[in-house]
């Protein structure tokens, strides 16, 4: 009778005791002691071999599929099939004002900075060098002062952190399969310059592009490939001559010239200073943007999650999926999230329109997220999006969880003290929104982060916890104005279950020279106006709409915000299930959270006392 092996049960005891049993069953080993034999060790080497052979093939098969492969060079394999390359190291970019004084009358036209003019910096003590990776040319105004621009008109120069280094290659001939592999972990290959000269000698050139950014492929276009190879180097792949353009031909000579960079170590720098010189004259600058954007090269759980997305969308931005995929592949080093949607999603609707939401890192500053915005629309919405759609920007919407959480503590049953469980609680739950919010889409369920807080320790007997959301605004001091704030849920009914509560509170603020904040009127939507006494100063500022979601203030003046920001707190409806829409974000505000404990002694006996009679129950109540 032939044996079946499960392919599931492939442990070795498993195996050794099926091939046993199959043994026992043979007539020649009636009577035959495996345990003390050497057959027993014979076994061991099949048992052995099969689990080895099992778990091969089991890794093999594993690594056959994007979702299920562990390896960075077969996540690069699958994710080079659906044609998305990942990102590399990324150098941190500055921006400069750069210029030069000559006074005299004998001045010339314009002057041109030219490439690679370095500038030097130092953060935490350790120094690096920036550069520019193209020249500027500048012409002087009336006083003689030269400000260089760049091609589209702006005086704000970009300088790149990084060591330039050049490869260098020679084309044989042209049955040589030559593949061009350049060996360098931390290359930036946004800051490749692809020229490919006629011979070895000549200093005539044509310089190649990234095939990424063509809109038209023609036999005689001028382009490279790039991918990463299975031992992080990154090889760069010519045209066939036919559908991706022009290849090299034998005796080419092919220099690349890159940035090497630490990536995001150099991000904030801002003071920097250069020897640089134009026309005898020392170089002025001043600094309009800090260094931000650098990055290490993109990690294998982002490839996993961005590649099928950039497959779905075919170098072009139809779909709102398109503008986010596009969107994270050129500008990951700068965004750590996107969102779109279409204008007939939008609220209200407006058609003709995306809309995307840039959740950008926390060192880029305000001028480097307008340049990367413009980039988006003149380098992707121009070229790849529907020509009567237009892009629009909307500003990350964040809404802050205000959590009271309180729990049950047994101190007998841990050597912690009530204190510090009470941080351990409050250190979990800022981890917990660290890694599964703060970022678009991302849902809050309360009943998640309570199961986890019941695991920290056996000591935590059980826990609940009271939820608020909080939107921030900035007031216009001393005006008289009025102000709508949106949350991204329903507001608890005023009326009912809800009429003992305060719906909404506000932070302090200055008005009619007290320290005054903005409370809901019990069993009404109707907003006051009360100062740190409990008196009323205004008895109308506004009202809230539950349903809306919509705290409206009417004729709002305060001299003075504590903190500058006014923060609005509301009672959601629904405190188990907080959902963000659009553009909203679920994070959480630390000093508005708490967590406390309730000393809960479960070996002490408690009486308990009815009608002259007494039981005994263990636990305690409050």
């Amino acid at each position: 009778m032939a044996t079946t092996i499960q392919s599931t049960d492939l442990d070795f005891d498993t195996i050794k005791t099926r091939l046993k049993d199959y043994f026992k069953r043979q007539s020649e080993f009636n009577d035959y002691d495996f345990e003390g034999s050497t057959l027993s060790n014979i076994l061991d080497v099949l048992a052995y071999n099969t689990h080895f052979n099992g778990l091969t093939s089991n890794f093999a098969l594993n690594e056959s599929f994007l979702n299920t492969a562990q390896l960075r060079s077969s996540i690069i394999s699958h994710a080079e099939a659906l044609g998305y390359v990942p990102r590399s190291y990324a150098s941190a970019l500055a921006r400069l004002t750069l210029s030069i004084t000559i006074a005299n009358d004998d001045r010339p036209t314009s002057i041109e900075l030219p490439r690679n003019t370095k500038f030097t910096t130092s953060l935490n003590d350790v120094s690096y060098t920036f550069r520019t990776r193209e020249k500027y040319i500048a012409s002087p105004n009336s006083a003689g002062v030269y400000t260089f621009k760049t091609s589209e008109g702006s005086s704000d120069i970009p300088v790149y952190e990084g060591i330039e280094k050049t490869k260098t290659f020679f084309v044989g001939e042209t049955s040589d399969s030559q593949i061009y592999v350049i060996p360098d972990l931390t290359i930036d290959t946004t800051t490749i310059r692809v020229q490919v000269f006629d011979t070895s000698v000549s200093p005539n050139f044509n310089t190649y592009t990234n095939i990424n950014t063509a809109t038209r492929i023609t036999p005689t276009s001028t382009h490279y490939q790039i991918k990463e190879v299975p031992n992080g180097y990154y090889e760069l792949i010519f045209g066939d001559g036919i559908s991706t353009g022009k290849a090299p031909t034998a005796g080419n000579k092919i220099v690349v010239d890159y940035l090497s960079t630490v990536g995001p170590t150099a991000n904030g720098a801002s003071v920097f200073s250069t020897d640089a010189q134009v026309e005898g004259v020392s170089l002025q600058h001043v600094t309009s943007a800090a260094a931000a954007g650098g990055s290490f090269r993109e990690g294998i759980e982002s490839i996993r999650q961005n590649a099928p997305l950039y497959f779905t969308s075919q170098r072009r931005m139809v779909t709102a999926e398109d503008y986010t995929s596009q969107i994270l592949t050129n500008y990951g080093s700068f965004v750590d999230d996107v969102t779109s949607w279409g204008g007939q999603d939008n609220d209200p609707p407006i058609y003709g329109q995306v809309f995307v939401s840039l959740k950008f890192k926390a060192d880029v500053d305000a001028a480097t997220q307008l340049d990367v915005k413009n980039k988006i629309v003149s380098e992707l919405s121009n070229n790849f999006a529907v020509a009567s759609i237009d892009t629009k920007f909307v500003n990350v919407n964040i809404a802050y969880l205000e959590i009271l959480t309180t729990f049950n503590f047994d101190p007998d049953l841990t050597s912690r003290t009530s204190s510090t469980t009470e941080t351990l609680i409050q250190d979990t739950i800022n981890s917990y929104f660290s890694n599964n919010l703060q970022k678009f889409g991302r849902v809050f369920r309360r009943s998640n982060l309570l199961a986890i807080l019941d695991d920290i320790d056996e000591s935590i007997l059980n826990t609940k916890m009271r939820i608020k959301i909080q939107k921030r605004f900035t007031p216009t001091l001393g005006s008289v104005r009025d102000y709508t704030i949106n949350f991204p849920v329903e507001i608890g009914s005023a009326t009912g279950m809800g009429s003992h509560e305060r719906q909404v509170t506000s932070s302090t603020f200055t008005f009619n020279s007290k320290t005054c904040t903005i409370r809901s009127k019990f069993n009404s939507t109707t907003l006051e106006i009360i100062n740190t006494s409990e008196g009323v100063e205004l008895d109308n500022i506004g009202s809230f709409d539950p349903k809306a979601g919509r705290v409206n203030l009417k004729g709002f003046s305060p001299t003075e915000v504590t903190g500058g920001e006014l923060k609005i707190s509301v009672r959601p409806a629904n405190e188990s299930t907080i959902r963000p829409l659009r553009a909203s974000v679920i994070d959480i505000d630390p000093a508005a959270s708490k967590a406390n404990a309730v000393l809960d002694y479960q070996e002490i006996q408690a009486s308990l006392t009815t009608s002259g009679s007494t039981s005994s129950s263990g636990g305690s109540s409050y």
